[in-house]
């Protein structure tokens, strides 16, 4: 397929899709009839999207970046200058070692890890390629029910869950920052998945939750503002 052919489906730019939630979302994307780019860490290392490009006929694509490195973001942002996407979704993210290990207790470099790889990157990658989307778009970051301060009466994975809470604050920030404009913004929260982040004692499979979280994605999308929801599309509490 020539790449005037392409451009006749709607786009989506997947930050973090070479395994799990977000491969599982590329796919989706992929089979509903949209171009999708999706990034890997590094380009060279072969994962299960490059799987997927391999066999889309160039529909999808693979670029890499790490959010952790803003270098890499922008060199990102400038391979893409002349795309638009509908939409751009940032599922990268990270948990500490050991969930069970309280904040008092962490060391000070995995903190600053999770950090900068749930809250600080993914911030820093849509102020970057907010730009790539139109007006009627969408940007939507990937958190997590854990990040709900309101809902947390059982504390556990607590590095997590504050960087989650973190992401949400510094969305809501940027949402206030964009108060008018037309764009829909969105922090999803999928569940407990199975998948290398969520173990194999997760609540969930992949394939009964992708076709969720891509329906509601897809229902945001042209709602102006931030909304916090869940993958059924239900709001979820601060």
């Amino acid at each position: 397929m020539n790449h005037a052919d392409r451009t006749k489906s709607p786009a989506i730019l997947i930050i973090g899709a070479s395994s799990g939630i977000g491969h599982g979302m590329a796919a989706e994307f992929y089979k509903r009839g949209w171009n999708v780019v999706g990034t890997a860490r590094h380009l060279n290392d072969h994962t299960e999207l490059h799987d997927l490009a391999a066999q889309s006929g160039g529909r999808v694509e693979v670029e890499a970046v790490d959010i952790c490195e803003p270098g890499q973001i922008t060199a990102l942002r400038a391979r893409l200058a002349e795309r638009v996407f509908d939409i751009v979704f940032v599922n990268a993210g990270a948990a500490n070692a050991d969930p069970t290990e309280t904040v008092a207790k962490i060391s000070t470099e995995e903190f600053v890890t999770v950090m900068v790889t749930n809250a600080l990157g993914p911030m820093r990658t849509i102020e970057a390629l907010q730009d790539l989307v139109p007006a009627d778009g969408l940007i939507g970051i990937m958190s997590s029910g854990q990040g709900s301060i309101t809902n947390n009466t059982k504390g556990g994975f607590e590095v997590y869950r504050g960087s989650k809470a973190a992401l949400n604050q510094n969305m809501r920030s940027y949402a206030a920052r964009h108060a008018g404009d037309p764009r829909a913004l969105l922090l999803m929260a999928p569940g407990w998945i199975r998948t290398a982040l969520g173990g194999p004692d997760a609540t969930f499979s992949l394939e009964e939750t992708i076709p969720d979280i891509v329906n509601t994605v897809l229902a945001k999308r042209g709602t102006p503002g931030l909304a916090y929801l869940d993958r059924m599309g239900h709001t979820v509490p601060w």
